[in-house]
């Protein structure tokens, strides 16, 4: 039987890359106090289309949500002191730099909706730092759809036996091995936060070097 070789990593981003410092509910406090829980609840709901390529404009969304739960700040506002404010992990940048030295394709596979992973691509400098990028918005589909990872092989132009995938999230991870991907299963943001949000993340804190041991064991050493 023929080796397969892992030529390309697929790295998640909240959670695996950046996050926002504090958690999204204590981001949101300060607009909506202690229906700050509720209110993602109802605006992630809302947001799931826009990340799987309908069209719409959350802004416009959120505005509406954001008058329904009684907030007086603008959805502009909201969106630049919550969604926006996510910060990169110095170290998952690092790791993804080593491995583009090392000779691996690089790339982030993740769910956002357009005005976000815009904001991704230019501020956050994710065009410059990954090879390809699947932003389920501009993929048509988002995860754990099989189909995000099928379109997400093709647009690396790689067989998906050659990719391993990082996330954060186990339904995430199940489905990409289920066409074939290998998987770690990780993040460095594994806080009380994270799990209330649905993350699905491990329940302990776990080191860069503990990711790097982790794709050691399917052959890829940054």
């Amino acid at each position: 039987m023929e080796t397969v070789v892992i030529r390309h990593v697929l790295f998640d981003a909240d959670g695996v890359l950046q996050h926002l410092p504090g958690g999204w509910y204590a981001a949101a406090e300060p607009f909506l106090g202690d229906r700050a829980e509720e209110f993602f609840l109802a605006a992630w709901a809302k947001e799931a289309p826009l990340q799987a390529g309908a069209d719409g404009d959350f802004l416009a969304i959120l505005a509406d949500l954001l008058d329904e739960f009684g907030a007086t700040a603008s959805a502009e506002e909201v969106y630049a002191a919550v969604w926006n404010r996510v910060e990169v992990h110095p170290e998952s940048a690092d790791v993804v730099r080593r491995l583009r030295a090392a000779g691996y394709g690089v790339h982030l596979g993740t769910n956002q909706a357009a005005h976000r992973g815009t904001f991704m691509r230019t501020a956050l400098g994710h065009d410059d730092l990954f090879d390809v990028s699947c932003y389920s918005f501009d993929l048509g589909v988002a995860k754990p759809e099989p189909e995000f990872f099928h379109r997400a092989a093709a647009r690396i132009g790689a067989d998906p036996h050659e990719i391993v995938f990082v996330d954060d999230k186990a339904s995430n991870v199940a489905s990409a091995r289920s066409i074939g991907m290998a998987t770690v299963h990780w993040t460095f943001d594994s806080h009380p936060e994270a799990s209330a949000a649905g993350t699905d993340a491990p329940a302990d804190h776990i080191s860069h070097a503990a990711l790097c041991e982790q794709l050691a064991a399917h052959g890829v050493r940054p």
